[in-house]
């Protein structure tokens, strides 16, 4: 693939709160790109990238769909053509997996929000990912004909809420249902629909002479970004030169790219408005494949290397999300370096093993299209490899480890059993592949009572899993109620030994461990350090007491419960010529680390969810109220389009059943959104019911 076929290639995904209109706005994308020639509504349930059952009955997004479209700039003819892949992303905070998964193998992402509500909660969640991944960004500020919606309210939010600095690029004209059109600050036209027909093409005009004063505002501002972002452009601003076009897109391209300006747009997808224009400036402003910072990776050696987007250079590939169809198992791979063929023998390196690469294919949602290879900087999918979620794909004799995800606590646990002996057959096997498409869903079976749990992100991702066994796998099964997923953790030092000997003639077992536990910080995970010195433990043997140490944090000190943000340093120990090996090591780990952990005075920590009320005002003082006696903290107030904003921070196990307790409260006028924070510690009379329920017993005994 050569360099100027990468910079013709866009890797975007469509990111937003729930119901701002992403899928809606990709279903647009799809037909003006000539790539689906009825546009599908989700309201019907007939939309393209929302194909699962689950989601046509919804009407929202469930997994994260992968479609490959064509676009000229301007529609021009005579443009180059423009390859784009994007990833249409759930809105709803259960599936936010998906959209972690997303921004890691994305190059660039738009950003949709409601013209009326602006910022919400899941908005400065996929945010906070796109940072942390550096993932350039646009805003489309979407729904202006609604009722109450406000752009400029919109863009002070983007500012005050997201610490961004929005480059506003297109103003909107008309408001509400008189909106007509936009005004293209960069060229300073206006470009006006005269109806809301699909194939109704759009005039550019003058600007009216009763917006030129607005226009000529924003016109300045805008101008003063760009030179912020590009000194040659700051030369010529400052110097009065004459200003071109190309000037402002190459001096906003840059700030782009370096996340110092968010270009934003205004439009309504649902009626046809602004989404060509987007799509010119997808081009204009987010980054090819090569102009993003170089994938970065492990060699074998420990030492760290890094990959170009080209195609000579050895390959590099990222499974980023699994799905398991009638026809096999499908891996999505983001291609980073090299090109991927089919038939080539290549590498998985999270287990080691080789493997043929059969089948190749460019997906449009649910339907696929075979190819013969897959390019650097492209996004297509294997059929039929033994892969899971992260694993790096690369060449046998080049090999390199790629960083993985980042994948977030699960903080709701649900029992679960089936319902008949043939259910029984199928349900361990059918979770693990639901388990091997979601990274969040974790699996638990209980090895004395062989009761099953599983964990997610919330009520709605669970139920979701458990409607898929049925659906898809015909495995019935009885449910149980939802419970909080506890964590525990240690809050001071202890140095703790563990010894294991046994003799029962014949070669014996001896492993001796000395270990510190102590708190790490929170939500940095669990820690291990080795310091031992002088060889008192072969080096052979201390990968084992680590691996200890993992299996009894997975079974809790007081009730159970994982245990996280712990840090333990092995400092000492012993072993035997003869009867030391890595078993004897690993139960010496875990011994040390049970006892030591019971010392450390362990906590029982709580899941804060983050929650968002926006209720009339005179029912804000109910609001509050309630959120207070469920030992919610208010961490803020506010006004959204008429309607109070309240934010609290509130324990999850407080907040089951509160949805038909605000709406009586309320009279049905509020609605609220939820998403995880933080994992915090229990009061310690709270603490002690958990532990007396989850172990039977009560806490003195």
């Amino acid at each position: 693939m050569s360099s100027t076929r990468l910079n013709h290639i866009r890797n975007i995904g469509i990111v937003a709160h729930i119901d701002a209109g992403k899928t809606t706005t990709t279903e647009r994308i799809l037909y003006y790109t000539g790539m689906s020639h009825k546009i599908g509504e989700v309201h019907d349930g007939a939309t393209t990238t929302d194909y699962m059952v689950q989601e046509r009955e919804r009407g929202i997004t469930i997994q994260s769909a992968a479609v490959t479209c064509t676009w000229r700039r301007r529609e021009d003819p005579a443009a180059p053509l423009y390859t784009i892949n994007i990833i249409d992303t759930p809105g709803h905070v259960d599936f936010t997996i998906e959209v972690e998964r997303s921004m890691r193998v994305l190059d660039g992402a738009v950003t949709v929000f409601d013209g009326v509500a602006g910022v919400e909660p899941q908005s400065e969640t996929v945010w906070r990912q796109a940072d942390r991944y550096g993932v350039p960004r646009m805003c489309f500020v979407n729904k202006m004909d609604r009722t109450g919606a406000n752009f400029f309210r919109c863009v002070d939010m983007i500012r005050d809420r997201l610490l961004a600095r929005p480059a506003v690029i297109t103003l909107p004209i008309g408001v509400e249902s008189e909106f007509a059109g936009i005004i293209d600050l960069v060229r300073m036209k206006s470009i006006v629909w005269h109806n809301e027909d699909l194939g109704a093409k759009y005039d550019i005009v003058d600007i009216a002479p009763e917006l030129l004063p607005q226009a000529q505002k924003y016109r300045e501002d805008l101008l003063a970004d760009c030179a912020d972002c590009d000194d040659a452009f700051a030369e010529k601003y400052l110097e009065g030169g004459d200003i071109t076009e190309d000037d402002i897109i190459r001096a906003l391209r840059a700030g782009t790219l370096a996340v110092k300006v968010i270009p934003t747009f205004c439009g309504s997808s649902f009626k046809n408005k602004g989404v060509q224009f987007l799509l010119d400036s997808v081009l204009d402003y987010l980054p090819s494949p090569e102009e993003v910072k170089m994938i970065e990776g492990t060699l074998p050696n420990g030492d760290k290397a890094t990959r170009f987007a080209n195609e000579k250079e050895p390959l590099s590939a990222l499974v980023f999300k699994i799905i398991n169809d009638k026809y096999g198992a499908l891996s999505f791979v983001r291609v980073y370096s090299g090109v991927l063929k089919k038939g080539a023998t290549v590498v998985n390196m999270r287990n080691g093993k080789t493997t043929r690469i059969g089948r190749l294919v460019r997906m449009f949602a649910d339907k696929r299209e075979e190819v013969q290879e897959i390019g650097a900087g492209s996004i297509g999918a294997i059929i039929g490899i033994e892969a899971t979620t992260g694993d790096t794909i690369c060449d046998e004799n080049n090999q390199i480890v790629l960083e993985s995800l980042n994948i977030p606590p699960s903080v709701i646990t649900l029992a679960i059993e089936p319902k008949s002996k043939a259910d029984q057959e199928k349900l361990g096997f059918s979770l693990a592949k639901l388990a091997g498409e979601d990274p969040s869903l974790r699996l638990k079976t209980d090895e004395d009572t062989g009761q099953t749990t599983i964990a997610g992100m919330g009520e709605l991702h669970l139920e979701i899993i458990v409607d898929r066994l049925k659906r898809e796998y015909s495995v019935e099964v009885n449910v149980g109620k939802p419970q909080v997923a506890y964590r525990e953790a240690v809050t001071k030092l202890v140095e703790q030994e563990g010894k294991y000997v046994k003799q029962t003639g014949g070669k014996g077992q001896y492993g001796h461990a000395i270990i510190t536990v102590e708190p790490n910080e929170r939500g940095e995970g669990f820690l291990f350090e080795n310091k031992i010195v002088g060889g008192s433990i072969p080096k052979e043997y201390i990968p084992a007491v680590k691996k200890g140490i993992e299996e009894a944090l997975d079974n809790g000190i007081r009730a159970g419960f994982p245990v996280v943000d712990v840090k333990v340093t092995l400092i000492d120990g012993s072993y035997h010529d003869v009867d030391s090996n890595e078993m004897a090591f690993k139960i010496a780990g875990s011994m040390a680390f049970k006892e030591g952990a019971r010392k450390a005075d362990p906590i029982i920590l709580e899941p804060i969810m983050k929650v968002e009320v926006v209720c009339p005002e005179d029912r804000m003082g109910d609001v509050i109220g309630d959120l207070n006696s469920r030992r919610g903290s208010i961490s803020g107030m506010g006004d959204r389009a008429g309607m109070k904003l309240v934010d609290a921070g509130v324990p999850l196990s407080e907040m089951f059943g509160y949805a038909n307790d605000l709406r009586s409260k309320t009279q049905g006028r509020a609605t609220y959104t939820m998403e995880f924070s933080h994992y915090s510690p229990v009061p310690k009379a709270i603490a002690e019911g958990i532990i007396s329920k989850t172990t039977g017993t009560s806490v003195e005994a």
